[in-house]
This record gives structure tokens, C-alpha cells and sequence, in this order.
């Protein structure tokens, strides 16, 4: 009796106390059927080194329907639930919530009694998403202390873009869509990410584009016009209202990943800028509160690389160039590292950001992109490059896929971006080595996208309470 009123032991308060935990032995990963032709799934990887069956996957989850393309998903709850004002101390971090970002249709996948073999408890069917939000095509799942924070690319109408996206919650015991999260939205029109610091009692948000904008692939007109996202929105939290927008300048096209500083002391974190359309160069930015206004700086420029137009895909011939399109960024849970995956030049970058207005370059690999190709230390061919990026508590394990987006991996790596995970290894004072036994391929007809990790992992966790220096 007494051990079903504790919290779940993999809650931490602290990002120290969470780094402190046990490792990872199981990871999650979703997989896509490019063309649709098949079921998504969700694969279950053997990530323990001491398992005979270590690096490879354990179980595949195919989903009962066609065509729902997993994105960003995450668990029902999380360190979060350790917050005072959480009214569900006593959850466990046992659900996966699985959203299809192209059929709107959101999956909660049940991981007790065998967390290696998951299966589906509920199917929350797209006409509820749209009845009770008014919002598609949801995108990125976060835990909160109150319930589960569910962003959106697409309004209503069948394109999406009838009303603005935004952000829903749901109940996360029931899974029961409560309705719209935003109050006051203010002038914000386009979303991608969000995360937030809980003590500090804000949000912080981006943008991509609409429904148009992606689901075909990348419109090139709209990105030398300009017309993608290239804002951030902070707001009130438990207001649930807008408070301030900074623009990062029209030529920063698609500001995409947002995150914050683990530990709730910091008030700064970083945005990724997939591409600038006046030079190719990708850049991650600082942002900061101070004066009780936000504020933002570019702090760190990766350029493009000189190609051939026979090394490039047709939509980047013209350009002589592989620009790094930054897809993603991570941070380590001490707030230290910074990962940066460039899926077009084929490089995963970490930054010592220990000043986070200075991030220092401190380790890179390469795999993949789109111009060299380089393949895997393990062996054989890598398509597609470093995409979605997860960071084990202790920060000594990156690991990442190779899947941006189904259509737009066909415009880029037209050769094909068959499904792959691997594993970076990170000194204990940085750097960071590709490790050659750890290679899990998915087979030529899916795609590799989102990871989560067992027990919690760096994109998954907001934290309430400050670590001891």
C-alpha cells in the first residue's frame, strides 16, 4: 500500500539528482512508412550493454492505421509531476502519446506489465482533436505538472489553415482532450515547438509553417520570400496568455527546436535556425530574460559546404552548397553541452556552452548528408544525417536518427533515408566518438525519427527545483 503512494522513482527534482539515476536500458523509437504504403510503428531498442542483444531492436508496434507519420511524441508524465502545484504526485511515467502529425490522429501506448512489449490502449481519432481544440495535425507532446501540453501545426479546413495552431491540453490520467491551452494568444500565427521554465512561470515557443508549407515538401518559393517562421513567443504560463515576441529577422527561415536550461535558476536557453537565406548558414541563438523583458542573440554559425551540383539533390544545385540544416538541438542535463545535428552536411556538432552566450565548439561526427555521404564507422551506407538527437541523464550517450520528414527527405537525400539509430560516446570532459557496434537499421521501408529513452532522458523532463552547485 504505502509503495503506491510514493512518486515514480524515475521523477527526480533536480537535473543533478537525475543524472545520478540509473541508465537507460530500453529506448523508444517511432518509425514511419514514407510513402504510407504501411502502418507507422513504434520500435523498442535494446540500449543495455550488458543485454546479448544489445543495439538491436527488441519489438515493433505496428499501428492499426495508414498514414499518420509519427513526429515528436513523449510520456504522459515526467519530473514535472514533482512540482508543488501538481495536483498528480503520484503518477507514473507509463504511457507513451504517440500524435500522427499528418492524420491528426494521437495513439497512448500502454508500456506495463513488460515495457518491451508496448500496446495501444487508446485511439484518439482526428474529428475529436478538431471538435474539442479546433487545431491539427498535432506535433510535440510535453508533460506538465497539471496534464499533458500538445502542440499543433494546423488550424481547421482541410489544408489547416483555417485559424492559427496552437497548443491543447489533456488530461493525463484519462487521456481526455480538455480543450485549447491559450487564453490570450496575441499576434503569434505559426508554431512548432514550446518548453518552459515552471518556477520561473513561462513559456517559450517557435515556428515553422502551415500545413502547406510542409506536408508536400519544402515550398522553395516560400523560402526565399521569407514565408516560414522566424519567431520566438514567450508567455505566461499559468496566465495563458502571450507576452512578447522577438523576431529573429526574415532571412532566419524555420526557427525550429526551443530549449531551455534544465535547471529552473537559469533564465536562457537556445533556438536552432534550420537556414539564413541570404548565405545557407544555419545558427542557434541564445535567449535570456533580464529587466523582466526576453531577449536574443545569435551566438553561434555553422556555414555551408562547397559542393559540386552532381553531389547535390536538383533543389540545391543551383547553389553550389550543402547547407547544414540544423533539424534539431539538444541540451544535456547539467546545462553544459549542446548538441547540434546538421542533417544536410552530415554532422552532429556539441558545444560547451558552459557560457551560453559563447558556446564553444567542442566535438563533432559525421555520417550521412546530403553532398558526402560519409558512411558509418560500423560499416555500410548512412542516408539521410543526423536528425532527431536524445541525450541519456548522465550525459555520457547521444543517441540519434536519420528521418527529417517524409517528403522533405525525399527532396534532399532523393536516393532514399532508410531507417537508422545510432550512438554517440561522449567524453567525460566533452568529445564525442560514433560508436561502431552500435547500429540499429529498421529495414529499407521506414523511417527513424523521435527517441525517448526508459526512465526519462534530456527532451523529455522539466525539473522544479534547483540543483546544489
Amino acid at each position: 500500500m504505502l509503495e503506491s503512494l510514493r512518486a515514480d522513482p524515475s521523477f527526480h527534482p533536480t537535473p543533478r539528482m537525475a543524472m545520478a539515476a540509473e541508465r537507460e536500458r530500453l529506448a523508444y523509437t517511432v518509425l514511419l512508412s514514407p510513402d504510407a504504403s504501411r502502418p507507422d510503428a513504434l520500435a523498442v531498442v535494446d540500449v543495455d550493454p550488458a543485454s546479448a542483444r544489445y543495439g538491436s531492436e527488441l519489438y515493433r508496434l505496428e499501428m492499426p492505421f495508414k498514414g499518420d507519420e509519427f513526429h515528436h511524441f513523449g510520456w504522459n508524465a515526467c519530473s514535472s509531476a514533482l512540482s508543488p502545484m501538481s495536483g498528480h504526485t503520484f503518477l507514473k511515467r507509463r504511457y507513451l502519446v504517440v500524435p500522427g502529425i499528418r492524420s491528426s490522429r494521437i495513439y497512448v501506448i500502454d508500456t506495463e506489465p513488460d515495457p518491451a512489449r508496448p500496446h495501444i490502449v487508446r485511439v484518439i481519432e482526428p474529428e475529436e482533436v478538431m471538435r474539442k481544440t479546433g487545431y491539427s495535425r498535432p506535433h510535440t507532446v510535453h508533460c506538465g505538472p497539471e496534464g499533458l501540453y500538445i502542440s499543433t501545426l494546423g488550424g481547421g479546413g482541410a489544408d489547416g489553415t483555417e485559424g492559427p495552431p496552437g497548443v491543447f491540453l489533456m488530461d493525463c490520467e484519462s487521456f481526455d482532450i480538455l480543450g485549447k491551452w491559450e487564453i490570450e494568444r496575441g499576434p503569434k500565427r505559426l508554431h512548432y515547438d514550446f518548453w518552459w521554465n515552471l518556477p520561473r512561470d513561462y513559456m517559450v515557443s517557435s515556428e515553422w509553417g502551415l500545413p502547406p508549407q510542409f506536408e508536400n515538401g519544402i515550398v522553395a518559393e516560400d523560402l526565399l520570400a521569407n514565408r516560414y517562421g522566424h519567431q520566438l513567443h514567450f508567455w505566461d504560463l499559468r496566465g495563458r496568455r502571450h507576452v512578447q515576441t522577438i523576431d529573429l529577422g526574415a532571412n532566419h527561415q524555420m526557427a525550429l527546436e526551443v530549449r531551455p536550461a534544465h535547471d529552473p535558476v537559469h533564465e536562457w536557453g537556445f533556438v536552432g535556425v534550420v537556414v539564413d537565406t541570404t548565405s545557407l548558414e544555419g545558427s542557434i541563438w541564445t535567449w535570456w530574460r533580464e529587466g523582466g523583458r526576453f531577449h536574443a542573440k545569435k551566438t553561434a554559425v555553422i556555414p555551408p559546404e562547397p559542393a559540386a551540383a552532381a553531389e547535390l539533390p536538383p533543389l540545391l544545385q543551383g547553389f553550389g552548397a550543402a547547407p547544414p540544416l540544423i533539424s534539431d538541438i539538444d541540451l544535456s542535463l547539467d546545462d553544459r553541452f549542446l548538441y547540434v545535428a546538421c542533417w544536410g552536411t552530415g554532422e552532429l556538432r556539441q558545444y560547451d556552452v558552459s557560457d551560453p552566450m559563447q558556446p564553444r565548439l567542442a566535438g563533432s561526427v559525421r555520417v550521412g548528408g546530403v553532398a558526402k555521404h560519409t558512411p558509418h564507422p560500423g560499416g555500410g551506407a548512412f542516408g539521410g544525417g543526423p536528425q532527431m538527437t536524445e541525450i541519456s541523464r548522465d550525459g555520457r550517450r547521444v543517441y540519434f536518427t536519420n528521418s527529417l520528414y517524409s517528403r522533405w527527405d525525399a527532396q534532399f537525400y532523393p536516393q532514399g533515408v532508410p531507417g537508422r539509430m545510432v550512438m554517440c560516446n561522449v567524453g567525460e570532459n566533452g568529445g564525442i566518438t560514433l560508436d561502431p557496434k552500435f547500429v540499429v537499421d529498421f529495414g529499407d521501408h521506414y523511417g527513424a525519427h523521435q527517441i525517448r529513452l526508459q526512465g526519462g532522458d534530456c527532451s523529455t523532463d522539466s525539473y522544479c527545483f534547483s540543483s546544489a552547485a
